[in-house]
């Protein structure tokens, strides 16, 4: 079955940077467009990035735009986000998503996304 597993996540100070990974399996990822959503307390989940399945096209909230990359390397059958400049409020729970089909579009909801990662927690302080 789909599993996905996300690492990377931890405490760290406003100002400093993370990696997230998400490492795929029982999919053919090099087929998936992936996305990145986080979930903040008492917030609905919302998009953070998401890449193409070719690699050639992604998507940044605005939140976030200038600050985080999503990449992907296919041979190791990973999603990363590159996390520059955090601030507090970027303090949630990251996961990591893949869509029921392969070679469709990078969605930006978390409804058109079928398979999600247990999540790693992401704690910015100020």
């Amino acid at each position: 079955q789909v599993q996905l597993v996300e690492s990377g996540g931890g405490l760290v100070q406003a100002g400093g940077s993370l990696r997230l990974s998400c490492a795929a399996s029982g999919l053919t990822f090099s087929r998936y467009s992936m996305g990145w959503f986080r979930q903040a307390p008492g917030k609905e989940r919302a998009i953070v990035a998401a890449i193409w399945w070719s690699g050639g096209s992604t998507y940044y909230a605005d939140s976030v735009k200038g600050r985080f990359t999503i990449s992907r390397d296919n041979a190791k059958n990973t999603v990363y986000l590159q996390m520059n400049s955090l601030k507090p409020e970027d303090t949630a729970i990251y996961y990591c998503a893949a869509p029921a089909r392969y070679w469709t579009d990078a969605y930006s909801s978390p409804n058109d996304y079928r398979y999600w990662g247990q999540g790693t927690q992401v704690t910015v302080s100020s």
